[in-house]
Formats: C-alpha cells, sequence, structure tokens
C-alpha cells in the first residue's frame, strides 16, 4: 500500500469525503467534485462542452509513483460523461490543485452536482525510461505498420 499525502485547500467543502474506494477490489478510488463557496450549485455540462472540474484537494505522490486520473464507467455509460486526457497523470512533484477535465459526449445536458464522484484516481508505478538515439531499429514483424495495420476483429 502506498500512502498519499492528501490536503484540502482553503475555501472548499470539508465534508465531501477525500478520494475513497468503493470496494475492497476497486482498483480506482472515487474523487468527487467539490466547488468553492458560492458555486456549490455545481455545473452543466452541454452536449460537447468541456470543463475543468474542482475537487478541492492537492496530494503529495511519493517518488517513483503518480495518480492516474480516469472516467467513471457508469457516467460514460449513462451519460456519455467522460475525461478529454484519459488517463490523466498527476506527476509526484505537482503540487497543485486537482482538477478534473470532464467532457459530455452525450445528447443530453449533465448537471456535474457538488460533491458527485467524478473520476477514479489510480495509484501506479512509474518506471523512468532513458531515451537514446539511434540510427536504426530492429525489425519486428509488423515493422512500421501504424493504426489499423493489424486488421480487424
Amino acid at each position: 500500500m502506498v500512502e498519499i499525502s492528501v490536503m484540502r485547500l482553503e475555501g472548499f467543502d470539508a465534508a465531501v469525503a477525500l478520494p475513497s474506494y468503493a470496494t475492497a477490489g476497486a482498483a480506482g478510488a472515487d474523487v468527487r467534485a467539490n466547488f468553492a463557496e458560492g458555486a456549490r450549485d455545481g455545473i452543466v455540462l452541454a452536449p460537447g462542452a468541456r470543463a475543468l472540474v474542482p475537487t478541492g484537494i492537492s496530494m503529495a505522490i511519493p517518488e517513483g509513483y503518480e495518480v492516474q486520473v480516469r472516467p467513471r464507467s457508469g457516467l460514460a455509460l449513462k451519460h456519455g460523461v467522460t475525461l478529454v486526457n484519459t488517463p490523466g497523470t498527476i506527476d509526484s512533484d505537482y503540487r497543485g490543485p486537482v482538477g478534473v477535465i470532464l467532457v459530455n459526449l452525450g445528447d443530453e445536458p449533465f448537471h456535474v452536482a457538488h460533491g458527485e464522484r467524478i473520476a477514479q484516481l489510480v495509484v501506479a508505478p512509474v518506471t523512468v525510461g532513458r531515451f537514446a538515439e539511434a540510427h536504426a531499429l530492429d525489425d519486428t514483424a509488423r515493422g512500421a505498420g501504424g493504426f489499423g495495420s493489424t486488421g480487424r476483429g
């Protein structure tokens, strides 16, 4: 288990739950919308619209880890609400406010309510690569075949 220090931000609702796992086997901890004082009615995302939704927290993630921000499957299936950049990454050296970029791909406006579960946070180890320039690459069966090059089905 990796401990993530979470700090509530000033002006946000301390009654909104911190990220938490819904079940013992859940890989992602639910994170909730937490709107500042004066904005607790939430926001409405029109079809096609996107918005940065505040969570009211910042985190200290240990070096060697990241926190991935992923969509909630229920919001995606039932309402077409997902994340623009998924998975989003929160780096271990970032200490600012955590926000979630939601997009409404559905046909109806969607109300993001104060305190609503809007995304999942997955803690993951980071392997740092070393990028070295090469003048040639080894051959593979796929080669330079790109999008769709392996066929369909």
